[in-house]
């Protein structure tokens, strides 16, 4: 095992603080505004953390869920219509087809990774044409107001803020995205939480 990949997910061995889950509402609410319609839709969660927070309330609408990340909730495991993938990203999403995916989610796990450019490519090649995904990111803003929280107030767990490899703007992501395969004209990018954040929907030609 390379010396940098996560050995839990979060969520795992810590309760999530009321910042934590404040952020996890606020994505999932930009997202439901983003995707519209999860009716019938096969969704992905790669990075999803142990309880899958922030997919988790589409799950009753969706046709199929997969959620990949390190660990993943027991509990989860015997819900129906949910496919459980345990391993590192992107690595682990070489287990899907390609275009599987009608919505894909990467919501604060690019941050993570050491081969950003991978996991794009990966999301672009499991996201069917016509599908949509979704990249959430803190930004250079958000780097002041996570380690703030982090290492000052504890509010948000320190060891997740020491795991970051970067913070991406909207012209830091936009770029990667192009690489992965998405077009510019499918691209839309903004700053969300209070600006803390990068966001970025691309639907696949």
């Amino acid at each position: 095992m390379n010396a940098n990949e996560r050995t839990v997910s979060l969520g795992e061995t810590h309760e999530l603080t009321f910042v934590d889950r404040f952020g996890i509402w606020l994505s999932s609410r930009k997202i439901s505004r983003l995707v519209g319609s999860f009716e019938g839709r096969r969704i992905g969660d790669f990075g999803s953390g142990f309880l899958a927070r922030t997919s988790k309330p589409f799950f009753n609408r969706a046709a199929h869920v997969t959620l990949i990340d390190v660990s993943i909730a027991r509990e989860l495991k015997d819900f129906p219509k949910i496919t459980v993938i345990e391993g590192q990203l992107p690595g682990a999403m070489r287990q899907l087809g390609n275009g599987s995916i009608d919505i894909a989610l990467c919501v604060s796990v690019l941050e993570h990774l050491d081969e950003p450019q991978l996991m794009l490519d990966e999301l672009y090649r499991v996201t069917a044409t016509g599908g949509i995904c979704i990249v959430n990111v803190p930004n250079w803003r958000g780097k002041r107001l996570l380690e703030f929280s982090a290492f000052r107030l504890g509010l948000s767990p320190k060891f997740e803020m020491d795991d970051h490899k970067m913070y991406y703007d909207p012209r830091d992501l936009w770029p990667l995205l192009v690489r992965a395969g998405f077009v510019p004209s499918s691209i839309s990018i903004r700053r969300h939480k209070l600006g803390a954040n990068t966001i970025a929907s691309a639907r696949k030609p």
